[in-house]
């Protein structure tokens, strides 16, 4: 009976741990990244109003000088910052993952 409990338990335990939306739909963060393109470029590296995101998940640093990880872009596109907004309440997780997963693509 101990055993049985411990193997539920290590399996709830997996599954909670597990995010939800292990990656996004670069396809789907292509259309969602239309009205980011009003201020960034997806194919260049020059400067729009924002910066161009050619390659931004294989640089070694973001324009505001962090290192450039998954998480950190995220936290610029959640917290926005220099004119851009905050998309944190305007986008969902999953939107979100499915930018990330195009700008992958970059």
């Amino acid at each position: 009976m101990k055993r049985a409990i411990l193997s539920v338990c290590v399996v709830l335990t997996s599954l909670l741990a597990t995010p939800l939306f292990a990656s996004g739909d670069a396809k789907k963060g292509e259309e969602i990244f239309e009205q980011c393109s009003v201020c960034h470029y997806a194919h260049k590296v020059e400067k729009k109003m924002g910066p161009g995101l050619k390659g931004v998940t294989k640089k070694e640093k973001l324009h505001n000088g962090e290192k450039a990880t998954e998480a950190n872009i995220l936290k610029v596109v959640n917290t926005g910052g220099n004119g851009m907004p905050a998309y944190k309440d305007l986008l969902t997780d999953q939107e979100r993952e499915n930018v990330m997963a195009y700008l992958k693509t970059l």
